[in-house]
């Protein structure tokens, strides 16, 4: 088993900064293709971003594309979401997925194996 917990949601100004972190625990592994995904109320979950393991390529939502970085550190099992130039638009809980190394469509919810429980960003206009 893999466990996984958010942190570092808040409320923060438009236009502001934040970095959510992931810490990972159990049965980890570097090769594992690590992802963050959000959820807003009434919305389906969507995703945000992805790593590769091993320092393999990223890939970004359209919509975040240029303002969020993802990253890992595997000396420390933790994952990153740094949101600059945030929009009301990015209020959700965030959630941060591992997949197995296999994966190959890294968009998708369905190909990650386990989840965290959500750290919930506000965006204030």
């Amino acid at each position: 088993q893999v466990q996984l917990v958010e942190s570092g949601g808040e409320l923060v100004q438009a236009g502001g900064s934040l970095r959510l972190s992931c810490a990972a625990s159990g049965r980890t592994s570097s090769r594992y293709t690590m992802g963050w995904f959000r959820q807003a109320p009434g919305k389906e979950r969507e995703f945000v971003a992805a790593i590769r393991g091993n320092g393999g390529s990223t890939v970004y939502a359209d919509s975040v594309k240029g303002r969020f970085t993802i990253s890992r550190d595997n000396a420390k099992n933790a994952l990153y979401l740094q949101m600059n130039s945030l929009k009301p638009e990015d209020t959700a809980i965030y959630y941060c997925a591992a997949a197995h190394s296999s994966v190959i469509w890294l968009r998708m919810s369905s190909s990650y194996n386990y989840w965290g429980q959500g750290t919930q960003v506000t965006i204030s206009s």
